[in-house]
């Protein structure tokens, strides 16, 4: 990675600017919802979009040229596990027999308040190289680890949501915690980091069996208190979990029951997977307005299950896509819409380009209360964007010299290309990270 230039007051990028104006709808390739503006300037003043030009804006501004490069909104990672870089790509388990062999064991080390800020730095660091600007974020049970995350995220400028993992049962030593600790350190934390720069805090409950049902209603008492806080946690990835949880807790009607009658679903709460969940789940969440962060490349690899996204989508769930590392197995959202394509295909369902690109920018903007920042190239937002190149070696240039119009041009964009394509990463105006010539 070359070394960084300082941030200009009047920047002007050059390139392919896309983003979405709405919501796509299911199916559909020629879609209005669909902002495409080839050949044109994204004017930034500060660290905010300040308009877009046709035409060069002249010698007030700081111009690069990205001429014949694809110019998006940065990337938002609605799910995803900062200390499980250490383990992606491990082989040969399912969902809990993955968290005992692999990642609790990689979680313990981030007790260590060095371990803890180092991983955060490379976490962080692999995000942007991946043209992720923004993200919700799982860190350890160890205050330590949140700390981290929240202060090398400041210093990145980056919009990021984290919180300390609450766990007081069915986890090993050194990873368990108890009610009332945990309240005091997620007290302290908020304090400290929630709403500082463009940090958030999450009430981040690790799923239903790590957490006693005392320990739930304490967080559901967070939730209520603060209605700017978020939740994050996860829900029905896996058959025998969703089985467990039920032993667990024999007087929810389901799993997501087990969390709705504590108070931890609102408009922020971020559940990943749900994959096994029925009609009345989904009627939940849309009223609720909880949203699903659908992780296509985890469920693959860990064998979770196909989820259904047109199904939650009509029954009126707010949906965004995430990358889950370490179960998935790349930060890269390319590599994840394209897993994504190919869990619908296997429902006999097609995801477009469109729907799934949204899901990753203005939908997951929308659906994180936060659509006003950042998404999209909207006036005044928070200039999050990222630089790409339409292809990269033989056989991609080769498909897009064939591409006879937009959306089959994106679709093998998002089928082909992966962190190799990208070019800059801005984080409210500023460069954060630059391919190396």
């Amino acid at each position: 990675m070359t070394a960084l230039p300082p941030a200009a007051d009047r920047l002007a990028l050059r390139g392919d600017l896309l983003d979405f104006t709405g919501t796509p709808a299911w199916g559909r390739v020629d879609d209005p919802a669909v902002r495409f503006r080839p050949d044109h300037w994204l004017l930034v003043e500060g660290s905010r979009v300040v308009g877009v030009s046709a035409t060069d804006p002249g010698d007030g501004w700081q111009r690069e040229d990205h001429q014949g490069r694809l110019i998006l909104p940065g990337f938002i990672d609605t799910h995803v596990h900062s200390p499980q870089l250490d383990v992606i790509a491990s082989y040969g388990t399912e969902l809990l027999d993955w968290l005992n062999t692999y990642t609790f064991p990689a979680e313990q080390r981030y007790a260590d308040p060095l371990v803890a800020q180092a991983g955060a730095e490379r976490f962080l660091d692999a995000l942007l190289a991946h043209g992720t600007t923004a993200a919700v974020v799982y860190p350890t049970v160890h205050k330590v680890s949140a700390d981290a995350l929240f202060d090398a995220a400041a210093r990145r400028g980056m919009r990021l949501i984290t919180g300390k993992v609450l766990m007081d049962r069915h986890a090993p030593d050194g990873l368990r915690d108890d009610v009332s600790e945990a309240e005091r350190d997620c007290r302290a934390l908020i304090e400290r980091h929630h709403g500082r720069d463009r940090l958030a805090y999450a009430v981040t409950v690790r799923f239903a069996p790590t957490s006693t049902p005392e320990q739930l209603a304490m967080a559901g008492r967070l939730c209520r208190e603060d209605a700017s806080l978020y939740m994050q946690t996860h829900v029905a990835e896996n058959r025998s979990e969703v089985d467990w949880v039920a032993r667990l807790f024999p007087d929810a009607r389901s799993y997501l029951d087990v969390y709705d009658r504590v108070g931890l679903l609102h408009p922020r709460s971020v559940l990943a997977h749900g994959i096994w969940l029925d009609d009345q789940d989904h009627a939940v969440l849309a009223r609720t307005g909880a949203q699903i962060a659908h992780c296509p490349s985890s469920n693959l690899f860990l064998g979770s299950g196909l989820f259904d996204w047109p199904r939650a989508q009509a029954a009126g769930v707010r949906l965004s896509v995430a990358s889950d590392v370490g179960g998935g197995t790349s930060l890269s959202t390319q590599r994840t819409l394209a897993d994504g394509y190919k869990v619908q295909a296997l429902n006999g369902q097609r995801l477009t380009a469109w729907c799934g690109l949204h899901a990753a920018t203005l939908g997951a903007s929308q659906a994180l209360g936060l659509s006003e920042e950042i998404g999209h190239f909207g006036m005044d937002t928070l200039a999050d964007v990222c630089i790409w190149d339409w292809a990269h070696g033989t056989v991609a240039d080769h498909r897009l010299s064939l591409a006879r119009e937009l959306h089959e041009k994106v679709f093998a964009w998002i089928t082909l290309s992966d962190e190799r394509n990208l070019v800059a990463s801005y984080v409210a105006g500023r460069a954060r990270y630059r391919r190396s010539p």
